[in-house]
C-alpha cells in the first residue's frame, strides 16, 4: 500500500477532529484533511486543492512550535455554540484542553530534525493521539545517508524508532510496511514525559555518525513492519476513537492500545 493511500485510510479509522502536518510540500497528504488543519513548510508550493479550515504555515518546525500557542487555531473555546460553527469540538476546553488527534510529520530527513518533531508534536499530543512519521524504512544504505546523492532519500530519520524504543519505553511504535519507504505509527504520547529533552544531546551524541549509515539489516528487510491492511483492519481504531470520546485515563487508554497491538503480533513497547 502506498504512504498516502494508508495516511487516507488513517483519516477515515481515527475520524479526527484536528489534524497537522508537518512537511506540506505540494499538498498530496494535505489534501487528504477535511477537518482543522495545520500544515507547516518553509517553502510549500501548493499545486493540490485543499478543502480543510487550514492554517498554512510558512516556516520550519522548529519556528513554528516556538511560536505561542502555536495550535491555537485548532482550539477549542469557551463558547460550545462558536464551537459547533468552528468546526471545533464543542466542550474540549472544560474536559483538558485542545490536544492533536492526528499528526503526519514529513519534515527534513535528518534524524536531529525527526526526533524534534516528534517532541514537539508530542506536547500537544495524548494517548490517543496517532502520530505518523513518514521515510523510516529505507531501502538500502545509500537512501539513508545523511548527506542526499541519489533521487530517492529517506536520510537518516529511521534512527528514531530505536530511539524511542530505548528512551521511550512508554510509547508504542510500529513499523509499518508502505511504499515507498515506511511509515512509523506512535502511540500513547505523553506530553508530561520529558525525558527526550533531558537527554537530546546525549542521543544525538550517540546516533550522529558519518555515512555511510550504520542500518540495521532489520530495517532493511522490513522484517518488523507490519502488513497496512492489517493494522487497517484491526479493532484499534474503534476501541482508540472510543476512549478518545470518553477522555479515558493514560493508563486505561495504554491497556487498549497494547491489547489491540499484541494481537497483531506488531512489535512495540
Amino acid at each position: 500500500m502506498e504512504r498516502h493511500e494508508f495516511l487516507r485510510q488513517l483519516h477515515r479509522l481515527v475520524a479526527p477532529r484536528n489534524y497537522l502536518e508537518i512537511g506540506v510540500q505540494t499538498g498530496v497528504s494535505l489534501s487528504i484533511s477535511h477537518v482543522p488543519s495545520i500544515g507547516i513548510d518553509p517553502a510549500f508550493a501548493i499545486t493540490k486543492p485543499l478543502r480543510c479550515d487550514l492554517q498554512l504555515v510558512k516556516a520550519t518546525s522548529d519556528q513554528f512550535f516556538a511560536g505561542p500557542d502555536p495550535i491555537r487555531h485548532l482550539r477549542s473555546g469557551r463558547n460550545p455554540l462558536r464551537n459547533l460553527r468552528r468546526g471545533r469540538p464543542l466542550f474540549d476546553h472544560y474536559r483538558g484542553g485542545t490536544r492533536l488527534d492526528l499528526a503526519f510529520v514529513d519534515g527534513m530527513h535528518l534524524f536531529e530534525y525527526a526526533l524534534r518533531d516528534f517532541m514537539n508534536v508530542e506536547r500537544y499530543a495524548d494517548w490517543w493521539s496517532v502520530i505518523a512519521l513518514d521515510d523510516m524504512l529505507p531501502r538500502d544504505v545509500d537512501e539513508a545517508a545523511r548527506d542526499r546523492h541519489t533521487n530517492d532519500w529517506t536520510g537518516d530519520v529511521y534512527k528514531l524508532a530505536a530511539t524511542l524504543a530505548r528512551y521511550r519505553p512508554d510509547l508504542f511504535t510500529i513499523q509499518v510496511d508502505t511504499e515507498p519507504t515506511g511509515v512509523l505509527l506512535v502511540f500513547g504520547a505523553d506530553p508530561q514525559n520529558g525525558v527526550l529533552r533531558e537527554r537530546y544531546e546525549d542521543i544525538l551524541g550517540e546516533a550522529l555518525v558519518p555515512d555511510p549509515q550504520p542500518v540495521p539489516q532489520s530495517v532493511l528487510d522490513r522484517r518488523f513492519a507490519v502488513a497496512p491492511e492489517a493494522l487497517i483492519g484491526s479493532g484499534l481504531w474503534a476501541d482508540l476513537v472510543k476512549g478518545r470520546g470518553r477522555r479515558r485515563p493514560r493508563a486505561t487508554g495504554r491497556k487498549l492500545i497494547g491489547t489491540h497491538l499484541e494481537a497483531l503480533g506488531a512489535v512495540s513497547s
